[in-house]
């Protein structure tokens, strides 16, 4: 079971949950270090006082605040806490909004929130159960404020199966607008589009359609780069060269005017989707057609002339 980072209570209304904070993401990023080319040796990064040039240890280290150049005020977790005692130990629930309101873009990192006590006879169970199930129910989320560590978040809280999930979002001000880069227009009803472009287009989204499994999904680049070490190891290579791909330089050179209509035929007859199939049936109906009208055409002319 993973520790718990925080321990308070959601809040809202009147009613008080004590609950207990837990990571819900679990990085699996491959973790390499910084070497000497020359021998090998990793990079170390030391903690040095500016002045001495000599190392400090974590014990020595403590926060502070440059209110002035060169003069600082000491500030220390205590402080922190004593500064606003409730913000630092509640989940407070401000409002409650559709879930589909909330952008993707708003969303940054994943909590669970489990109940503080594991006796389920106790009243803080039945709380947090009356709040997981009013918030399936009504399908909305609650949008909280909350401290973590020394930084004040709003959060998203929303159930999750037996869980309630804490999603911490970004504030507004933190997301930039899309009025700097240079983006076409939105387009009326495709105007501007060809129609025979955006109808295959969306026949290729329909193919494409399906129901939303993450397990499905796997970093498969992260398998890749093991392979290649792995396979580096076993043969004691220090050095490679990597040759770009015949599909990623045909793909880099796809530059200038493109031809949809070959771009989506392609891609819909890689799905193998019914659409692409009734396509190739009537192309290779056509010919067949044309012949069967040609030799009608031929045995009609000698009955008509004679």
């Amino acid at each position: 079971m993973p520790r718990s980072i925080w321990k308070g209570s959601i809040s809202f209304g009147l009613v008080q949950i004590p609950v207990a904070l837990y990571p819900a993401e679990e990085p699996n990023e491959i973790s390499f270090k910084q070497l000497d080319k020359r021998d090998m040796t990793p990079i170390r990064y030391e903690r040095v006082n500016r002045e001495t040039g000599k190392p400090v240890s974590w014990d020595d280290i403590v926060r502070g605040y440059a209110y002035d150049k060169d003069e600082y005020v000491v500030v220390s977790d205590e402080d922190l806490r004593r500064a606003n005692v409730e913000a630092t130990q509640t989940v407070d629930i401000l409002d409650f909004v559709d879930a589909s309101e909330i952008e993707p873009m708003f969303y940054d990192k994943p909590y669970y929130l489990a109940p503080a006590s594991q006796n389920k006879k106790k009243s803080p169970v039945t709380a947090y159960v009356l709040l997981r199930e009013a918030l399936r129910k009504t399908g909305k989320v609650g949008i909280a404020k909350v401290v973590i560590r020394t930084r004040e978040h709003i959060a998203a809280v929303m159930p999750r199966g037996r869980a309630l999930v804490m999603n911490l979002l970004r504030f507004a001000h933190e997301l930039r607008t899309d009025e700097e880069l240079d983006l076409p227009e939105l387009e009326a009803e495709g105007k501007g589009l060809g129609k025979r472009e955006l109808e295959m287009a969306e026949r290729l989204v329909a193919e494409m359609a399906t129901e939303w499994k993450p397990e499905k999904y796997k970093d498969e680049y992260r398998d890749d780069v093991m392979k290649l070490i792995e396979k580096k190891v076993k043969s004691g290579e220090t050095t490679t060269s990597a040759e770009p791909a015949e599909e990623d330089e045909d793909r880099g050179r796809q530059t200038g005017t493109v031809d949809l209509i070959a771009l989506l035929k392609k891609s819909l007859g890689q799905k193998g989707g019914k659409a692409a199939n009734d396509e190739k049936e009537a192309h290779e109906a056509e010919p067949k057609v044309r012949k069967a009208d040609g030799a009608k055409r031929k045995a009609g002319g000698p009955r008509r002339a004679a």
